[in-house]
């Protein structure tokens, strides 16, 4: 594309098209439809699919049809319509369907502010299923982050087979920055692993040295069950104890034990100080700017950008915490992300700088939390 004036919800899209995504359904929604709008304008003219659901519930419906069937699907809503993608996100998780959802998140709870920005949906992402299983959660904190984040999540989806969410903010997605796409180096694009159609196909058998299932499609020539129930290997219903133990601990395992393979993450600052400050999405720019303004003044403060932030990236954050005195979590919500913070650095001092009334937290405020607090 060369240098363009692209919002964040754009980028999005052309991170997608870049990723091979070539199915996209969702329901208009401030402040994600500019996302259905980007995808309208590039999937049809190259062959890909952009329908719009009668609703929220039927978009992402549509979207666990299509990766069933081999596509790469994404969708895009905000709180309300994450609210209703509940159910359906659990049978992804179950069922191990790629998927690649935006939630660009408003000001709640509920209808809230559709115009306004926060940071309130990250526990939700986590445990808003019906399994307590993990997902994938990545925060962009600028229009690049955008493009190169919806690439690594299409990959991320492919990859583990499930879904994997893009938590931007309505501050960055409705945002317009110069970016050059060109410039940038995007991951390799990976796709799913597929089994040998000409050989017995058991749907959630796992290889020896894997944690998740190779792939066929549904529809092809090859006999492919699916069920949003408990089953065993061969897709079956099954109330088995440890049929069901063991294939929970798998789908738990699969991500878990693996996220330090994408754990990606941006430091700025010195290495050893007294603040660490801990943040993720729009709010990270503030931080940055607060602490170039705190080192100019010989206050040793450091941010670490969280752009993996599920599952939790528990030995970056352990390892980067070492040599600070105090750790200062900032995020736009009233303490979400801090309690995990607080879990895994029991010995450190842990502060929380936070706010949700639609308003970005400033610079200032950042300052004055890491000289006072």
């Amino acid at each position: 594309m060369g240098r363009s004036f692209l919002e964040g919800n754009e980028a999005i899209g052309w991170g997608a098209l870049a990723a091979g995504c070539n199915f996209f359904a969702g329901y208009p929604i401030t402040p994600a439809t500019t996302v259905f709008n980007t995808m309208l304008q590039l999937l049809p003219p190259r062959g890909g699919t952009c329908l719009q659901g009668e609703d929220e519930i039927a978009s992402i419906g549509f979207c666990l049809g299509a990766s069933m069937a081999g596509h790469k699907a994404m969708t895009a809503t905000s709180g309300p319509g994450i609210s209703l993608y509940s159910e359906q996100i659990s049978f992804a998780i179950g069922s191990e369907i790629p998927l690649v959802i935006v939630n660009v998140q408003r000001l709640g709870p509920s209808t809230g502010s559709a115009t306004k920005g926060a940071d309130g949906d990250i526990q939700f992402m986590r445990w808003g299923s019906s399994s307590g299983q993990p997902v994938i959660v990545l925060a962009p904190s600028d229009v690049a982050d955008c493009f190169l984040l919806t690439m690594r999540a299409f990959n991320l989806a492919e990859t583990y087979r499930c879904p994997v969410f893009v938590a931007a903010n309505k501050e960055i997605s409705m945002t317009r920055e110069s970016v050059d796409l060109n410039a940038l180096t995007p991951p390799r694009v990976i796709g799913r692993s597929t089994a040998d159609p000409d050989k017995d196909f058991l749907p959630f058998a796992v290889p020896e040295d894997s944690l998740t299932p190779d792939f066929l499609p549904i529809g092809g020539k090859t006999l492919v069950r699916q069920t949003s129930s408990t089953h065993g290997p061969d897709g079956y219903i099954t109330t088995e104890p440890e049929l069901i133990e063991k294939n929970q601990e798998r789908l738990q395992a699969k991500l878990e034990k693996e996220v330090a393979s994408f754990t990606y993450f941006q430091q700025t600052g010195p290495a050893q100080g007294s603040t660490l400050i801990l943040t993720y999405g729009v709010t990270a720019r503030a931080a940055r700017d607060a602490v170039s303004a705190l080192n100019q003044d010989g206050d040793r403060a450091a941010v670490l950008d969280l752009k993996t932030l599920w599952p939790v990236p528990e030995a970056l954050i352990i390892e980067r915490s070492k040599a600070f005195d105090r750790i200062l979590v900032v995020e736009m919500n009233l303490g979400q992300y801090v309690r995990e913070i607080q879990r895994i650095l029991p010995n450190k001092k842990v502060g929380f700088l936070g706010r949700m009334n639609g308003e970005l937290i400033q610079p200032q405020g950042i300052r004055e939390a890491v000289r006072h607090g």
